[in-house]
C-alpha cells in the first residue's frame, strides 16, 4: 500500500504505514556519462488507453479476504497459470481493516492478458501472507518484483516501516507460488539507497538484468543497472553492476544512474517483443511512463519517455486517465503495440484496488 498521496484527509492506517521520510540521503552514481542529457519526452505525449476490468475488489476478490489490496504483480506460473503478488491486504469496510497481510498471492487460472479473472488464492479458500511479517511497529514487507525463471519464481521484498526501507530479501518458489523459501538480502543503504527496489529482466542469455531506486518517492534517485547470471540469482556477490568511470561504461564498474535522476514510483522491467520495456510510476509531473528499448545497455537518456497513464480527479475518469494511479506492472503476454498494464489506485478506505488497462499508440 504506497500509492501517491490521495486528496482529502489520509486514512489513518496510511499514515502508520507511510511514517516519516526522514532527512536528506547522500546518494551515490548519480553523476551521468558526459553527453548525456534528460530523456526525450513531449510534455502531453501520451497513448491512448482503457480500463479493461478491476482485478480486486470486494466483488472480485471479497470472496478470497482480500477486498482491499494493490500492486498485483503479475508473473506467469510454470504450471501456466498468473499470479498476481499484492502488497498491504486487508478484509473488514475498507483501507486499515482486519487481517493485515502482505504481500498476498493471488491467481488467475487464465495467464491470458484477455482472459485476466482472480479465481483462486494462495492459501486455498483465504489469501495468506506468503512470507512471515507480523507488522511491528508499523513495519511491513512490500513487492516489488515478482518472476519466473524456468520451473523457479522469484519474489523481492522490501522490508521496513514504509519509505525507510530497512533491507530488502529475495525468495523463491518451486511449487507455482505456493510456498516460498528465503534466499538472500540486502541492506537498505546499499548504494545511498539506490538498491532497495529492483526489478528484473529474465533475458534469454542466461542473465537477468536488474534496475533499481531509492524506495521513498520524496527522495531524489539514479536508476542502477546490475547483471546476474539466472542460476546465481540468490547470491548478493554475484550482481555485477555497469557503470561509467575512465571515459566509458562497462560491467563491473562501480554503479551509475542510467538516466537521469528523478523521484521514482513502482518500476518494472521486463524483456519483451526481442527487447526491453520499462514501465514506471513517474512523480514529477503524476503520470505513468514507459520506454522500449534494444538492449539493457541502451541509453536511457536519449530513448523517448511515453505516457501510459495520466491522472485525473475521481469522477472525470475516462480513457486511460485515473484518479491516484500507481504500480504500472507490465502483464505478460504484453507488446508494446498491445501493452496491458497492472494499475493500483486508493483515494479513500473504500477505493483501494488493482485495475488492468489496455494501452494503445506506444511506438518502439
Amino acid at each position: 500500500m504506497h500509492g501517491p498521496t490521495p486528496p482529502g484527509p489520509r486514512p489513518t492506517r496510511r499514515a502508520l504505514l507511510r511514517g516519516a521520510a526522514g532527512g536528506g540521503l547522500a546518494l551515490t552514481g548519480l553523476a551521468a556519462a558526459p553527453g548525456a542529457h534528460a530523456a526525450a519526452w513531449a510534455p502531453g505525449a501520451r497513448a491512448t488507453g482503457a480500463k479493461v476490468r478491476d482485478l480486486t475488489g470486494p466483488s472480485q476478490t471479497g470472496r478470497f479476504g482480500a477486498p482491499w489490496t494493490d500492486l498485483g504483480i503479475p508473473a506467469r506460473c510454470p504450471d501456466g497459470s498468473m499470479l498476481l503478488v499484492c502488497g498491504d491486504t486487508f478484509d473488514g469496510e475498507g483501507v486499515g481493516g482486519p487481517d493485515w497481510r502482505s504481500p498476498v498471492g493471488l491467481r488467475s487460472s487464465h495467464a491470458d492478458p484477455a482472459a485476466l479473472t482472480v479465481d483462486g488464492c494462495v492459501g486455498g479458500g483465504r489469501a495468506v501472507g506468503l512470507v512471515p511479517e507480523g507488522h511491528e511497529g508499523g513495519t511491513t514487507a512490500i513487492p516489488s518484483d515478482v518472476f519466473t525463471v524456468g520451473s523457479t519464481m522469484y519474489m523481492h521484498l522490501m522490508r521496513g516501516v514504509i519509505y525507510r526501507t530497512h533491507h530488502s530479501d529475495f525468495w523463491r518458489s518451486d511449487d507455482n507460488g505456493e510456498t516460498w523459501q528465503y534466499l538472500c538480502q540486502w541492506p537498505g543503504d546499499q548504494y545511498g539507497g539506490q538498491f532497495q527496489q529492483k526489478t528484473y529482466a529474465v533475458a534469454d542469455d542466461g542473465y537477468c538484468y536488474v534496475l533499481s531506486t531509492v524506495f521513498n518517492r520524496d527522495i531524489t534517485s539514479g536508476l542502477l543497472l546490475h547483471r546476474v547470471r539466472q542460476d546465481a540469482l540468490g547470491n548478493p556477490a554475484a550482481y555485477e553492476p555497469w557503470g561509467y568511470a575512465g571515459g566509458a561504461w562497462a560491467w563491473g564498474n562501480p554503479p551509475t544512474t542510467v538516466t537521469a535522476a528523478r523521484r521514482w514510483g513502482e518500476i518494472c522491467f521486463r524483456a519483451m517483443d526481442g527487447g526491453y520495456a520499462l514501465s514506471w510510476l513517474n512523480m514529477a509531473p503524476l503520470d505513468l511512463r514507459a520506454q522500449f528499448f534494444p538492449l539493457p545497455t541502451s541509453n536511457l537518456f536519449t530513448t523517448p519517455e511515453q505516457t501510459t497513464i495520466v491522472p485525473t480527479v475521481p469522477g472525470r475518469e475516462t480513457g486511460n486517465a485515473v484518479a491516484s494511479p500507481y504500480g504500472g506492472f507490465i502483464v505478460p503476454g504484453s507488446t508494446a503495440g498491445d501493452l496491458h498494464l497492472a494499475v493500483s489506485q486508493w483515494y479513500d478506505a473504500q477505493n483501494y484496488r488493482v485495475m488492468q488497462y489496455r494501452i494503445h499508440g506506444l511506438t518502439r
